[in-house]
């Protein structure tokens, strides 16, 4: 039986930057059947993360892993007054530092004027936050995550093959720019796809 990529799996290094504009493939399925969850490619098809969500009921504490099922963000959905807000616990090793995020999602109200369907804070530095804001067009399907001067970050849109077909709306493409964590990119993807109900 032939093997859908035959490449060697294991990386010697993994890295989460790049020096030149990256793309991905999001599949918003799980790998794991009847689960809900994504599976990430990249350009040359290869599993680089994934997300499985074992418990189909809620989605209150979400994993994103690598390929290999070791967990890069554990993101905890935490409640407050009317609105929720997510926050993502980058782990090393086994053990996760709840004490310091590596950035939190907060959903915006649209009717108290805000542009934005959510403003994100990366950086566990309280005196000098990155702030970054997720741009929606008309589709949940379409978005980017610009920073606070608007600069493009990352944007994710439906894949179209290479013939122009558009696929389907829970296949895809994130386009992540040069130097930014990608690791970082695909777990703020994870909270907008639990914020829209995709996952």
């Amino acid at each position: 039986m032939g093997k859908v990529h035959p490449q060697a799996l294991v990386s010697p290094d993994p890295c989460y930057l790049s020096s030149k504009q990256e793309s991905f493939t999001v599949w918003m399925k799980s790998l794991v059947l009847s689960r809900k969850g994504c599976t990430v490619f990249d350009s040359d098809g290869r599993v680089v993360y994934r997300v499985d969500n074992y418990d189909s009921r809620s989605s209150n504490e979400v994993h994103l892993m690598d390929f290999q099922g070791k967990v890069l963000y554990t993101i905890l959905r935490k409640k407050f007054k009317l609105l929720g807000f997510w926050e993502g616990y980058r782990c090393g090793g086994s053990e996760i530092d709840r004490t310091r995020p590596g950035f939190q999602v907060r959903k915006t109200l649209r009717f108290l004027g805000g542009d934005s369907p959510c403003k994100i804070t990366v950086g566990s530095d309280k005196n000098q936050p990155c702030q970054y804001r997720i741009e929606s067009w008309t589709s949940k399907s379409a978005y980017k995550i610009v920073d606070n001067r608007g600069a493009l970050i990352a944007e994710v849109k439906r894949k179209q093959s290479a013939s122009g077909v558009v696929l389907g709306e829970d296949v895809m493409t994130l386009m992540v720019e040069p130097f930014i964590d990608h690791s970082l990119i695909m777990g703020l993807v994870v909270v907008y796809s639990l914020i829209s109900s995709k996952m």
